[in-house]
């Protein structure tokens, strides 16, 4: 994977590429592996949101969950979860998702790491 020209944010994180724009059906997650994190990348119409791609309960992965709007269904335990904020929106989850800036730069996906 090639990585974008570091710009260096808060506490050390920096921009990495993540997925092409195109990779990513409006409603739709995918997975991504950036900077050694499993990273699910969601589409609500036109804005991309990022969370850690594993359930906080049972470490199920989120992307192969149900998106219904800006909440993702964890496919293990039916838990939910907001993925514009990572909180947690039904339990059996506890703890809120991390999340992660998303930006378009030449079509292309970069995450905030």
């Amino acid at each position: 994977m090639r990585y974008s020209k570091p710009d260096v944010g808060v506490m050390g994180e920096e921009w990495h590429r993540a997925a092409e724009v195109a990779s990513v059906q409006p409603g739709d997650a995918i997975v991504a592996r950036v900077a050694g994190r499993e990273i699910a990348i969601f589409r609500i119409g036109n804005e991309f949101f990022a969370t850690d791609n594993r359930c906080t309960h049972a470490g199920a992965p989120l992307a192969d969950g149900y998106l219904d709007g800006e909440i993702i269904e964890c496919p293990l335990h039916q838990g939910l979860f907001n993925v514009r904020t990572g909180q947690v929106m039904c339990a059996p989850p506890l703890r809120p998702l991390r999340t992660y800036e998303v930006r378009v730069v030449d079509q292309q996906l970069e995450v905030r790491v």
